[in-house]
């Protein structure tokens, strides 16, 4: 049974930051290219970072410069430490395991307000 689990959200103020962090079960996470989205009120879900299998980094434009994605295939862990938090970046923030087949996790709530 494959799972992911996200952990690390909660709220924050404007400025500040976050590590959040999907630990992955059931599936050989080193062949697996893994990314962040995120989704907020009433919009669609959206690509924040992704690293592939090989280690290959993207970074939606909105992210660039602030956060940072990383795996560690020992842990079968994967990160985004998330720093310079805006208001929108509000979001429940969803882990995803992608080969032949993707698999997502249940999603952790991030809310940047003062």
């Amino acid at each position: 049974q494959v799972q992911l689990v996200e952990s690390g959200g909660g709220l924050v103020q404007p400025g500040g930051s976050l590590n959040l962090s999907c630990a992955a079960s059931g599936i050989i996470f080193s062949l697996y290219t893994v990314a962040w989205y995120r989704q907020a009120p009433g919009k669609q879900r959206e690509l924040v970072a992704q690293v592939t299998y090989d280690t290959s980094i993207d970074y939606a434009d909105s992210v660039k410069g602030r956060f940072i994605i990383s795996r560690d295939n020992t842990k079968n862990t994967m990160y985004l430490q998330m720093n310079s938090l805006k208001p929108e970046d509000t979001a429940v923030y969803y882990c995803n395991a992608q080969s032949r087949k993707a698999y997502w996790g249940q999603g952790t709530q991030v809310t940047v307000s003062s």
